[in-house]
């Protein structure tokens, strides 16, 4: 009997196979030499377990390619979005309008004045360039911006209230995902938590008996990802802003999701809007970059030009500033809304938002007929919801419509997992035995893609 151990071949044997000499026009001597020793283990490993036999150089080297290729993508790479979520979080949240990607790559890939005027010389300030635009947009007297929402809560706590207390209703103690808890973050700049009312009830006599001599501010933080429903009763932030008024308290309206267009009439209502607190009277008012606004992410910071001046100041502030390809995004996407009516195009959060359901049903069927070409592949249309995620609008359900794949080659979550770790990756939903794919948020021109994504899925 053979020793299967005598029949592998050597590692130079290996390199000197065509298939590796190919290879060396794409990859490192030195990692084919490292990829073949690691390969040759494997196999001899199987050997001793019984589970492999010895193989020809030929096909050992087509493995030896095959792991080259693995190792050689990014681990981070482009995703299409076929869950119809529009602000998912795992897979980036907002994707950027064409003018603020190019921003942030002609940012990245060269010299820009970040903080010089060309005109004077002189050093400027990094945030002056989205101040305007922030200031034009929302009627503030001046504006800031730091690399997350989370960022924006600590250091516009520590400017005003660290060591000293923050009232806040206790139906808006809320926990976003990944721990952000608002009790935490509190603690976390120095500033004092004073929790008022029930989790259903709070009134203003609520808020105006713990005023003390150490209360610094009020604070209304936005449910972004609940809702409570029933009995309930919370104070309008009017009332909080002329409360704050009366005691000489800063009033700080943390309004997460950043909605800058009025997106009620799409179907959307009941999110602040941002221009409205700062009409409204807040001294400041917080919100995301990468949710409703759909820029680059970032915490945004808009309100009394004191207190901005303050934030600026913090220590902290060098430690949460935005980098300059951020910036550049930023910027570019508020230039977008100097016109209401492009930004709804311009802007993919935006556009995707609004997209009508006749227009996705229409793209739907035209996808679902080439589809039907595959062998061993049933598609259905389907009428269904969709939600925005990202934290926002949790109870708003999004008429949408879906393709439903079944193959009996593969079960659903097989067919799911093929899609996922295909090229390009495709992320879908599993529902009712079924994989579903939501044209919603796949890119018009992307349906090549997603076609051959499907088609290696459920043949190769």
């Amino acid at each position: 009997m053979s020793n299967p151990f005598r029949d592998l071949p050597s590692v130079a044997k290996l390199l000197e196979s065509p298939a590796l000499v190919a290879a060396r026009q794409q990859y490192p001597q030195a990692l084919i030499t490292a990829t073949a020793r690691a390969v040759l283990a494997n196999r001899r490993t199987q050997l001793a377990a019984g589970t492999a036999a010895a193989l020809d150089v030929a096909t050992l080297a087509a493995e030896i390619v095959a792991v080259l290729e693995q190792q050689s993508r990014p681990a981070i790479r482009p995703v299409i979005n076929a869950t119809g979520i529009v602000l998912h979080t795992n897979l980036g949240r907002s994707p950027l309008a064409e003018s603020a990607a190019r921003a942030a790559y002609e940012a990245a890939r060269g010299y820009l004045n970040l903080e010089l005027d060309l005109g004077s010389g002189q050093r400027s300030n990094r945030q002056d360039p989205i101040r305007t635009e922030l200031q034009r947009l929302t009627g503030a007297e001046s504006a800031t911006a730091v690399n997350n929402c989370a960022a924006a809560t600590v250091i516009a706590l520590r400017a005003v209230a660290a060591g000293r207390e923050v009232i806040v209703s206790r139906g808006q103690l809320v926990e976003i995902g990944g721990s952000f808890r608002i009790p935490d973050v509190m603690a976390t700049s120095g500033a004092i938590l004073r929790e008022v009312g029930t989790t259903n009830i709070t009134r203003l006599s609520d808020y105006e008996r713990a005023i003390t001599p150490n209360t610094a501010a009020l604070m209304r933080v936005h449910a972004s990802n609940y809702r409570i429903r029933g009995y309930t009763r919370s104070v309008p932030l009017e009332q909080l802003i002329e409360l704050g008024r009366r005691h000489n308290l800063v009033v700080i309206d943390d309004t997460g999701s950043g909605q800058m267009i009025d997106l009620a009439p799409f179907g959307f209502p009941d999110e602040p809007l941002i221009p409205a607190s700062v009409a409204a009277g807040a001294d400041l008012v917080l919100f995301s970059g990468d949710k409703l606004l759909g820029g680059p992410q970032c915490g945004i910071i808009v309100g009394r030009a004191t207190l901005i001046q303050k934030i600026e100041k913090d220590p902290l502030m060098r430690a949460f500033r935005l980098d300059k390809m951020t910036l550049a995004a930023l910027e570019a996407t508020l230039r977008l809304y100097r016109d209401p009516a492009s930004a709804c195009e311009d802007i993919p959060t935006l556009r995707m938002l609004t997209t009508p359901v006749a227009e996705l049903r229409q793209r739907s069927e035209a996808i679902a007929q080439r589809l039907r070409a595959i062998p061993s592949l049933q598609v259905d249309v389907r009428d269904e919801v969709a939600y925005v995620g990202g934290g926002s609008l949790p109870d708003i359900a999004i008429p949408t419509v879906v393709l439903a794949l079944h193959s009996p080659r593969w079960s659903e979550a097989e067919l799911a997992r093929r899609l996922r770790t295909g090229q390009p990756a495709v992320m879908a939903r599993v529902q009712e035995g079924r994989v579903w794919l939501d044209l919603r948020c796949v890119v018009a021109g992307h349906e090549d893609e997603l076609l051959t994504a499907v088609r290696r899925a459920v043949q190769e």
